[in-house]
C-alpha cells in the first residue's frame, strides 16, 4: 500500500514534532509484486539504494514502510529498509511505492470507486445479508476481483525519461454502474491495468477513471460486457463498532485464488494514510492483511462491506495491526467525483494548532473554559489567512465544541481528532468557526480547500517538469525526487524547506539545479547538484515556468544564476545557446524542456519577489504528527 502521510489541515494535536527522517518503525502497504519479482536482499547494491530512498520518505516520518520495500528486482529504484527499522507494507501486490510522488511512510491501503449517477452516494446496510459463519458461501464474494497492473514511473533524477516498468497485483471489487474500487497505490503510474474475476481465466482491460491520492482510492471501469455477466456489485455498509467481527477478502501472496481472513475491529480513529500524506478516519483491525490484499473489501458478519483494506503496521513491538478505509471516506470520494466530474480531494483548514491543556496558558489567552486550540500559524494560500490570526483560539467548528486536546465528540463515549470534522467537508464548502480573540468570542466563516503543497508529494500528470540550459538541469523539488536522491545529496537545508516551509502563493515552487551535464561551456560547475536557484539575473524565481520565461526573454550578455549561500553560476548567453543542441544530442535527451514549459507563460502571482522564504519551527502539516505524537515514514 502506498504510504500515506498527513491530512491537509496543519493541526498539531501533539506536542511531539520530529523530522520525518527519524524512523522508528514503518507501515507497509499490502501490495504484492508479481511472482517473477524477487525481494531484494539488504546486502545487495540495489537494496542499499533502496534504504537511502526509504530514508527520504521517512522525512514525513511515520513508522510505516510500504511493501514497495520489497519491490521486484526489475524496478530501477526500490525503497528499502535496514533490519533495525520497523516496517509497514501496502496491502496490494505492488512495490508499495506506487506513485513515487509521495513518501510512503505508513503502510496503509485504500480503495477508490466511481459512479455514473449523479445521486449522492448512500451507505446501504439492507442488501446482501449473510448469516454469520457462512461468509465463505456468499455469492457476492464473486464481486471481488484480482488486479494486474503494469507501472512505468517517471525518473525524477533524469526527468526526461521513465524508469523501467514493473508489475504488481492487488484486489478490487464491483460497486455497480460498471465500476470497480481499488487502492490508488495499486494503479499508480499505470500503463496497463487488467482485472480477472473469481473462477475465470480471462483478464479484462480496465481504465482508471479517478485516483484519490490523499485517500488512497481509485475508481476503475471495464467496458467489456462479458466481464459483467452475472455480476452482483457490493453495497457499502455503516461504520462498525469496536470488537465487531470483520472479514478481509482479496488476492494476497501465497496463492492465486481468493483468500479470506478474519479478525475484529480494534480501533477507529483518525489515521495516517501512507500513500496520500493525509490523516483521515481509519479502521484498525487484527485480521491478516498481506501483500495483494490492497483494494479488497472488508465485511462484517452480515456481509456488508465496511471498507477497503489498504495498509498494515509492522514493528518489533506490535503485531496483527491492519488498516481499512471506512465507507465514510469511500462515500466522500464517490460523492466528490459525482459532484465535480473528477476527484478534487479532501479540504483543509490551513492552520497549525497547539493544545491548550495548561491552565496558565488558557488564562493568558483569556479562555475561560477547558476548551479550544491555539492558532500558531496560518497558511498564506488558505482562505483562513484572510480571517484567522496567530493567537486566535478555535473553540468550535460548525457549533461542535473543540476540546483543549484538539478533539471533538465522536459517537457515544468517544472522542476523535478535530481534523475529522474538516475531512467531512468538500472542497469549496464553508465552515463556521467559533474563536476567542483577545478575550472576545466571535464567529467567522472560512472556505475550505485542498492544501497547496510547496513541495508536492505526487506529481500531477505523472512526469516532472525540467529545464536544461547549457547542461544545467533545473527541476522543481518534490518528494519523489527527495526519495530518489540520497539524504546526503539533497542536504539538510533542502529537507528542512520541504518539511517546514509554507507556500506563499499558489504555484510557488522550490526550483533546484538537479545536476550539470558536463560540457566545455559549463566548466567548473560539474560538481554542482541539488542546490536551490534563488534568482536569475537579479530576479527572484517563483517557479520553473517563471525561470523558463526569464531565460527565454533574456537579452543580456550573461546568464547569471544565484544559488543559496551566494553561490553563482555565470554563462555567456550566446555560447550557451549555441551548445545546447549538441549537449542534448550527446546525452540522448529529446528536448531542452518538458512539454508543459512549451506553453506561453502567464504571470498570475503578482509581486512576490520581495518576500523571502519563511521557515517555521514546526512541520507545516500534521503529516509528521499523529494524534499521539507518533511519527511515520
Amino acid at each position: 500500500m502506498a504510504i500515506a502521510v498527513a491530512n491537509c489541515c496543519f493541526s498539531v494535536l501533539t506536542s511531539t514534532v520530529k523530522l520525518r527522517y527519524s524512523v522508528s518503525c514503518h507501515r507497509r502497504l499490502a501490495t504484492s509484486t508479481s511472482s517473477s519479482h524477487a525481494s531484494l536482499d539488504a546486502s545487495s547494491p540495489k537494496a542499499t539504494n533502496n534504504k537511502k530512498r526509504a530514508l527520504k520518505r521517512s522525512l514525513s516520518e511515520s513508522p510505516l514502510k510500504s511493501n514497495a520495500a520489497k519491490v521486484s528486482v526489475s524496478r530501477k529504484k526500490l525503497p528499502g529498509r535496514s533490519k533495525d527499522e520497523k516496517s509497514s507494507l501496502y496491502a496490494d501486490g505492488s512495490s508499495g511505492r506506487g506513485d513515487m510522488g509521495r513518501p510512503q511512510s505508513t503502510g496503509f491501503k485504500s480503495f477508490s470507486t466511481q459512479r455514473k449517477d449523479k445521486k449522492e452516494f448512500q451507505l446501504d446496510s439492507r442488501e446482501q445479508q449473510v448469516e454469520p459463519g457462512h461468509l465463505q458461501d456468499a455469492t457476492f464474494l464473486n464481486a471481488v476481483v484480482k488486479v494486474y497492473c503494469t507501472h512505468t514511473a517517471p525518473d525524477y533524477s533524469l526527468p526526461w525519461q521513465k524508469q523501467r516498468q514493473y508489475t504488481s497485483t492487488g484486489s478490487a471489487f464491483m460497486i455497480g454502474d460498471g465500476k470497480l474500487l481499488t487502492n490508488a497505490h495499486c494503479v499508480e503510474h499505470d500503463t496497463q491495468v487488467k482485472v480477472k474475476r473469481r473462477g475465470d481465466d480471462t483478464k479484462y482491460v480496465a481504465k482508471v477513471l479517478a485516483r484519490g491520492v490523499d485517500c488512497d482510492i481509485a475508481l476503475l471501469s471495464v467496458e467489456s460486457e462479458e466481464f459483467w455477466k452475472g455480476a452482483e456489485p457490493l453495497h457499502l455498509g455503516h461504520l462498525p463498532r469496536l470488537q465487531d467481527a470483520v472479514t478481509v477478502v482479496g488476492y494476497p501472496l501465497g496463492g492465486d485464488t481468493i483468500s479470506v481472513t478474519k479478525g475484529v475491529v480494534s480501533r477507529i480513529e483518525v489515521t495516517s494514510y501512507a500513500h496520500g500524506s493525509s490523516d483521515l478516519l481509519g479502521i484498525q483491525i487484527d485480521a491478516a492483511i498481506n501483500p495483494g490484499n490492497s483494494g479488497g473489501p472488508a465485511f462484517n458478519e452480515q456481509g456488508e462491506c465496511i471498507g477497503v483494506a489498504f495498509q498494515v503496521y509492522r514493528s518489533e513491538e506490535a503485531e496483527n495491526i491492519g488498516y481499512v478505509i471506512p465507507t465514510t471516506v469511500v462515500s466522500h470520494f464517490l460523492n466528490d467525483y459525482e459532484r465535480n466530474g473528477k476527484y478534487t480531494g479532501f479540504p483543509c483548514l490551513g492552520v497549525l494548532l497547539q493544545k491548550l491543556e495548561n491552565p496558565a496558558l488558557r488564562v493568558c489567552l483569556q479562555v475561560q473554559s477547558n476548551e479550544g486550540v491555539l492558532v500558531r500559524r496560518v497558511e498564506p494560500t488558505s482562505d483562513a489567512n484572510n480571517v484567522l490570526k496567530e493567537g486566535d483560539v478555535i473553540v468550535s467548528f460548525d457549533d461542535v465544541h473543540v476540546g483543549s486536546e484538539g478533539t471533538v465528540p465522536f459517537r457515544s463515549n468517544e472522542r476523535i481528532a478535530f481534523r475529522y470534522l474538516i475531512s467531512q467537508k468538500f472542497a469549496g464548502d464553508v465552515a463556521e468557526l467559533g474563536i476567542i480573540r483577545a478575550g472576545k468570542f466571535m464567529k467567522i466563516q472560512v472556505v475550505l480547500n485542498p492544501r497547496v503543497h510547496l513541495v508536492p508529494y505526487h506529481i500531477d500528470g505523472g512526469q516532472p517538469s525540467y529545464l536544461i540550459i547549457a547542461g544545467l538541469v533545473f527541476t522543481p523539488l518534490s518528494e519523489p525526487l527527495i526519495e530518489e536522491e540520497c539524504e546526503e545529496s539533497i542536504g539538510l537545508k533542502q529537507l528542512a524547506k520541504a518539511r517546514y516551509s509554507l507556500a506563499r502563493f499558489k504555484g510557488e515552487q522550490i526550483v533546484i539545479l538537479s545536476q550539470v551535464l558536463a560540457n566545455e561551456v559549463n566548466i567548473g560547475y560539474e560538481d554542482m547538484g541539488n542546490q536551490q536557484v534563488l534568482k536569475f539575473n537579479g530576479t527572484r524565481i517563483k517557479n520553473i515556468r517563471h525561470l523558463a520565461h526569464l531565460v527565454a526573454c533574456c537579452k543580456d550578455k550573461y546568464l547569471v544564476f544565484e544559488f543559496e549561500d551566494n553561490y553563482l553560476a555565470v554563462l555567456e548567453r550566446e555560447a550557451a545557446t549555441a551548445t545546447s543542441s549538441r549537449i542534448l544530442k550527446d546525452y540522448g535527451i529529446p528536448s531542452e524542456r518538458s512539454d508543459d514549459l512549451l506553453e506561453p507563460y502567464v504571470d498570475s502571482f503578482g509581486d512576490n519577489e520581495a518576500i523571502e522564504q519563511d521557515f517555521g519551527d514546526s512541520p507545516v502539516s500534521n503529516l509528521e504528527i499523529g494524534v499521539d505524537g507518533l511519527l511515520w515514514a
